[in-house]
């Protein structure tokens, strides 16, 4: 039987900066045209956060009932390990999920913009379906588009909506950088697996583009976000805050272009989370202000 601290673990909360930083930002957002409801944010990062944990025990158990964690380096993977069953773990996720949508019903129930059920439904579905089914799409090379699209896009705009309950630009353009580092992060853990995954037939974008590509997408994702807040400094001039974060962007940066692989771009998968929080940080307070 695991123990707390191995279902901690497992729950992998390095990336849980992938689900604070979204909010921060649609917070940001809602704040600058003064309509900041923290009550709202709070449960929208309730949502977010069960979210994360959700996929990150689904993951975990569809990969590890395939085989595909046999080997692996990197967090612990809690029935590829055998300290849980897959039971157990599978459980773990559907309370998350389960968890995740009643916070969200909360906030549909008092903004009473019933279409948000559906964004919610297809979060959920998107969580499970990465790994999971018989066709999983994170073995096609569709995990980025997904990460960009739901911890970027929907995530930033629907936390500016719930508050907001209106759509104006900049939810949508702040949330551009925002689903960039997500995808960073995703990007070196599959690098990191490039090795185990492909013999176990789970194509990833990485696997797909190869090695080389693959860094260079990586570096891309890291950087394109300080251009995109630059961009944003003629309407938001204090979006040029993160550039403060940008000394912390460099290290796994070079770490990943000179050739960095296996258990040492464990490092850099911190490394990457630590940029997308104080780069998420900074943009969301430059927004406000």
């Amino acid at each position: 039987m695991a123990t707390a601290g191995q279902w901690v673990a497992g729950a992998r909360p390095r990336t849980l900066p992938a689900a604070v930083v979204p909010v921060a930002v649609g917070t940001g957002v809602a704040v600058s045209y003064g309509d900041g409801v923290w009550w709202r944010a709070l449960l929208a990062l309730v949502v977010a956060l069960l979210l994360q944990v959700g996929v990150n025990y689904a993951n975990d158990y569809s990969d590890g009932v395939r085989g595909t964690d046999e080997g692996r380096v990197g967090p612990l993977r809690l029935v590829g390990s055998r300290v849980a069953t897959p039971r157990a773990v599978l459980t773990a996720a559907l309370v998350c999920f389960l968890g995740a949508a009643v916070a969200g019903l909360v906030l549909v129930v008092v903004t009473r913009v019933w279409w948000l059920l559906v964004v919610g439904a297809l979060a959920i579905a998107a969580a499970w379906f990465y790994t999971g089914g018989e066709r999983p799409y994170g073995y096609r090379a569709l995990g980025e588009i997904s990460v960009f699209v739901f911890f970027g896009l929907v995530a930033v705009t629907g936390t500016s909506y719930v508050q907001m309950e209106r759509l104006p630009w900049l939810p949508a353009a702040a949330a551009v950088p925002v689903g960039l580092l997500a995808c960073a992060l995703l990007v070196v853990n599959n690098l990191r697996d490039l090795t185990t995954d492909e013999p176990a037939g789970k194509r990833t974008l990485a696997v797909v583009l190869g090695d080389p590509r693959t860094r260079t997408l990586y570096a891309a994702c890291m950087l394109l976000p300080f251009a995109v807040a630059l961009a944003l400094t003629p309407a938001r001039p204090f979006a040029a805050l993160t550039l403060l974060a940008l000394p912390l962007a460099v290290p796994p940066a070079r770490a990943v272009l000179t050739g960095t692989t296996g258990v040492a771009l464990v490092t850099t998968l911190k490394q990457t989370g630590r940029i997308q929080l104080v780069y998420g940080l900074l943009l969301a307070v430059g927004l406000a202000l």
